[in-house]
């Protein structure tokens, strides 16, 4: 048995501990104090009124009254200035002096704007709608979600910078956050943070996959936000963070390192919002791993904690701390706990409608819990006004689901106590709270089907939008781009970037002189391959005029001998002077040609006549042909066609115009024909055809391989029976 000096030895020691443990959580107050904080456009010396000014845990407005920002900081605290239009501006706090935050160039430009005022004034007008239509989604957030979205769509209509567009799916994803669409929220906060990164959008993305469940995503992006350079709120909301996410997943004691790393940091600035919420979780881990002293010594921290802030922060801590008392069996605490609370909230006036935060802190509820925790002390008397005061209350305020569990209360309670006819009539009234309910309910779903399909209506327009304005496309490598990639890696990758550039342009080159290189040598041996032709004057023309002149030598006719050799002579001088030329005038060839078939004319005057007729109407000077590319064939024509004709023969070379670009030169003979030629020729001579035919098709094709197609020549007999010869040659201007 307990002696009173061993009981009053324990609650002498529990007291100084419970002290201690207050001392030790709760952090001396460092004094607060008002700071102005100037934000304005350098150039012109206008305030700046869209900024998010965030310190302390708390975001301030632009006051229009002072015309600059007031906030509340103490020395040491990090304030942090935000804005679609520039860069984040962080300031540490070393005292009470004014703060002015000049920025540079402020109004965004897609394009360089002309210096006159009209142009500025038109800029500083879009940038305003574009503001107005942001504040106004931040206006609407928690009063109407279709306003709010909107008004975001708006924001998001017009080609804005990227910060812009970047801020504009910030608040959209604040907004679904708000109302519980943590998928969406999740998926726009990565939309932002791709077009452009941001700490207070990264720590917004944790907190959203960590309400959406998705605890192993939450914790990755929370550990990545460790390595940045946090400031000490932003770091603390960090690691409360981490603890969340590992106390969910039940490891207990890395949730504890957690928070109270997070609490040495909050106590060290005193930041006293966060010591109030870090000592309820730590008192929360406690709880969960069964040691119930801590437990209810965090506890006891956080409500007085929760006490010093406002009436909000202490009725949801002692909401907590009260049902923490539920679950131990420690009713009395409990009841006085919520007693106080019910208090609290009368004095208050405080209703569901104020605020979401508080939906479960209403006089109804409070009021329900009070009488079942005397249920559960089978306390039944006691249970039953704090019951019929909560089916009052809840009656009042429209909430069946608290009045229909209530009258349940009510109706066991009357029946446990032995009054069954009020038992009986509240389980009426229970049965038809419960078709009341019942109805609520499919009416309540109906409500959230019509919300959804406005929501996925909304994200469908916004989505249309940002494929519209072509992000879809680039914003997944631009933002990785600026997000991932630190001044280093961006050196280097530049140096990559150039160095491929480099190459590229180096084998550009490289293909260039190669293909250059390779058309030059191609040229050149087209050029030696139609030298090497043109050298290769058909011998049987040098050698038979050489026959001729022997026999006019042989029968004494030196006159004929003499004229012959000196038109000869003519001729070889012309085709040597032409001899390096790719094509001629088209005239000189017809002088050749006309010279040549002289010559063979003199030596077989028994055998053939010839005629040469020229379309007057061409103008020879505007068509140019390879030299000596007609002889063969009028050799051709001579030799195995006409000379071996029994009767005297015909020999036509016509040139007509076939159209304004192009004339036809066509060589007739009505000789032998091509067969029966082919019959009397020996197989010599056939070598020697098949050779001189092959190199005229060479040099053709090399030519029109030079310059495009100029020259085509079909060969086909004159006559059915196969004699005669027609060789038409097409050639198109220069």
């Amino acid at each position: 048995m307990m002696t009173l000096k061993n009981s009053l030895t324990y609650f002498l020691f529990f007291f100084i501990l419970g002290i201690s443990a207050q001392e030790n959580s709760i952090a001396v107050p460092t004094k607060t104090f008002e700071v102005k904080v100037v934000v304005e456009d350098k150039s012109t010396g206008n305030p700046i009124k869209n900024a998010d000014i965030f310190a302390g845990g708390s975001y301030y407005n632009y006051s229009p009254i002072s015309s600059n920002y007031i906030i509340k900081a103490k020395v040491g605290d990090e304030i942090r200035v935000t804005h679609p239009d520039f860069d984040t501006v962080y300031y540490t706090i070393k005292s009470d002096e004014e703060i002015r935050v000049l920025v540079e160039d402020f109004y965004p430009k897609t394009k360089p704007y002309k210096s006159n005022q009209s142009s500025r004034k038109k800029l500083s007008k879009e940038s305003d709608f574009y503001h107005k239509y942001l504040d106004s989604a931040k206006f609407y957030k928690k009063i109407d979600i279709d306003k709010s979205l909107s008004f975001v769509e708006k924001s998001l209509e017009k080609k804005n910078s990227r910060q812009r567009n970047s801020a504009s799916y910030k608040v959209l994803a604040d907004v679904y956050l708000y109302w519980k669409q943590y998928d969406l929220a999740v998926n726009n906060y990565k939309l932002s943070l791709q077009i452009k990164t941001s700490l207070s959008t990264k720590i917004a993305l944790a907190k959203a996959q960590f309400l959406l469940r998705d605890y192993s995503a939450s914790e990755t992006t929370f550990s990545e936000l460790l390595k940045e350079n946090l400031s000490n709120y932003e770091k603390i909301t960090v690691l409360e963070g981490l603890g969340d996410v590992h106390f969910v997943l039940k490891k207990y004691n890395s949730a504890k390192t957690y928070f109270n790393e997070a609490l040495d940091l909050a106590k060290k600035n005193s930041v006293t919002p966060k010591i109030t919420d870090l000592n309820s979780k730590l008192a929360d881990v406690f709880a969960a791993e069964g040691n119930i002293q801590q437990a209810n010594s965090r506890f006891q921290n956080s409500l007085n904690l929760a006490a010093k802030e406002n009436v909000n922060r202490a009725l949801k801590e002692e909401e907590k701390v009260a049902d923490f008392y539920n679950s131990n069996r420690r009713f009395d605490d409990e009841i006085k706990l919520r007693k106080e609370s019910l208090l609290k909230t009368k004095q208050n006036k405080l209703s569901s409608k104020k605020s979401r935060v508080n939906d479960s802190i209403t006089s109804q509820k409070i009021n329900y819990k009070i009488g079942n925790a005397y249920i559960l002390k089978e306390d039944y008397k006691e249970a039953i006004p704090f019951l019929q005061q909560s089916i009052q209350d809840a009656d009042k305020k429209k909430d069946i689901i608290v009045e229909k569990d209530a009258t349940r209360k009510l109706s066991e309670v009357y029946a446990t106590v032995g009054e069954y006819d009020k038992a009986l009539k509240s389980y009426e009234d229970y049965v038809k709270l419960v078709d009341e309910s019942y109805i609520q309910k499919e009416q309540e779903i109906q409500q959230v089907k019509r919300f959804s399909k406005k929501i996925s209506d909304n994200q469908n327009r916004i989505a249309s939008l940002e494929k519209d304005k072509e992000l879809a496309e680039s914003r997944m490598n631009l933002a990785y781009i600026d997000q991932k990639l630190s001044e280093e890696s961006n050196q280097r990758q530049r140096i990559i970037i150039y160095s491929l550039f480099g190459g590229f342009l180096l084998m550009c080159l490289l293909a260039y002189f190669m293909f250059r290189n390779i058309k030059q040598q191609k040229l050149t041996n087209n050029l030696l391959a139609l030298k090497s032709m043109r050298s290769q004057m058909n011998p049987h023309f040098i050698f038979n005029a050489l026959n001729s002149v022997n026999s006019f030598i042989a029968v004494n006719d030196e006159r004929n001998a003499n004229r012959y050799l000196s038109e000869f002579s003519i001729l070889m001088r012309s085709v040597l002077e032409n001899s390096d030329e790719d094509f001629i005038p088209l005239h000189k060839e017809i002088e050749l040609l006309e010279l040549y078939v002289k010559l063979e004319h003199n030596r077989f005057k028994e055998k053939f006549e010839y005629q040469i007729d020229i379309d007057e109407t061409i103008n020879l000077e505007d068509f140019s042909i390879p030299p000596m590319l007609l002889q063969p064939y009028i050799e051709n024509a001579i030799w195995h066609g006409l000379r071996y004709k029994k009767e005297k023969g015909k020999l036509e070379i016509l040139i007509h115009k076939k159209d304004k670009e192009s004339v036809v030169i066509s060589i007739i003979d009505d000789g032998i024909g091509r067969k029966k030629s082919e019959e009397l020729k020996t197989k010599n001579q056939l070598k020697q055809k098949s050779k001189g035919m092959s190199t005229i098709k060479n040099r053709i094709a090399i030519l029109n391989d030079m310059y495009k197609e100029r020259i085509s020549v079909s060969v086909f007999d004159l006559f059915e029976n196969g004699e005669g010869t027609k060789v038409e040659l097409l050639l198109k201007k220069k």
